[in-house]
């Protein structure tokens, strides 16, 4: 029955949904989205072929290979052990790529439901749930995360749900104004009237009709979340067995090499600005082809 009650109010949310081909068309004549989506699968790429384009950086190198300048055997030099940094960048990239999905994935389980209820009910339930969000936007985050980081342990996985649990705020604030937006259409109005369920309309019409701007700062999350790995790794709180960009900084730091072996420090450092730019771009790029105004023309 509510599949027959659906299609009366199709051609409302139909023109909310829009067409992904005109989508797609307009995201790739954005050229520092296109930038960014190349970027983002370079780093990707990297990850997934890490066995094929290099060793994995293990145990300790040799004694005459210590901080080696960047060179044809090395290309980006080597450590204060003697590993190949090359191998640790590339290695690097699946840590920071799994930190940051962990990290999208228990922020969506928690904003995205705050939002959609607070946005859609209003009254009490709305001001309890902003309520909640707003104490956690005012607590000082990096320091309640290095404390928990460091009651928790040091895993990646542990790393990364830790920053997924101080990240749903913005998410939930955006999603509560994208849901205040779409609640007020008229196929919502038209949704309720037939008595469909609250779930499926939330579901279903609300939440897919309000995802452009809940896309666009997942984005943002995932870029602020491989920053926050990495100064988690630097400061120690990382995982020591598991290589990731902010470990290798963490590593330059603490062997005195910092400034001395400039590759030590460069390398990680241009790969983390990389992938956060990538992100960036490419949320930019997203925002850009979900623009209602843009779509339909």
């Amino acid at each position: 029955m509510e599949c027959i009650k659906e299609k009366k109010i199709k051609g409302f949310s139909s023109k909310k949904s829009g067409n992904w081909k005109k989508t797609l068309k307009i995201f790739f004549k954005h050229k520092i989205g296109v930038i960014g989506f190349i970027g983002v699968m370079i780093v990707f790429m990297v990850a997934i072929l890490a066995p094929y384009i290099a060793e994995p950086a293990e145990g300790y190198g040799n004694a005459e290979d210590i901080l080696l300048s960047p060179s044809p055997q090395h290309i980006f030099g080597t450590d204060s052990m003697g590993l190949d940094i090359f191998s640790e960048v590339v290695w690097g990239a699946r840590s920071s790529i799994k930190v940051g999905f962990i990290a999208v994935i228990v922020s969506i389980f928690i904003g995205v439901p705050i939002g959609l209820v607070s946005g859609y009910f209003k009254g009490p339930i709305s001001t309890v749930a902003m309520g909640i969000t707003d104490i956690f936007l005012t607590i000082p985050v990096l320091p309640l995360m290095i404390i928990i980081a460091a009651v928790v342990g040091n895993g990646i996985n542990k790393v990364a749900v830790v920053i997924g649990l101080f990240s749903w705020p913005s998410l939930a604030r955006i999603t509560k104004a994208a849901t205040l937006e779409v609640s007020n259409m008229q196929y919502i109005e038209a949704a309720k009237s037939l008595g469909i369920r609250t779930r499926r309309i939330l579901i279903k019409h609300v939440l897919v009709n309000a995802s452009a701007p809940i896309l666009v700062n997942l984005t943002l999350i995932i870029a602020t979340s491989i920053l926050t790995e990495s100064g988690l790794s630097f400061l120690g709180l990382g995982d020591p067995i598991t290589w990731s960009w902010g470990r290798i900084l963490q590593n330059a730091h603490r062997s005195g090499a910092f400034v001395s072996a400039w590759w030590f420090s460069l390398f990680p450092s241009l790969a983390i600005m990389f992938f956060v730019i990538s992100f960036n771009f490419l949320g930019m790029g997203i925002r850009e082809a979900l623009n209602p105004k843009l779509r339909e023309r």
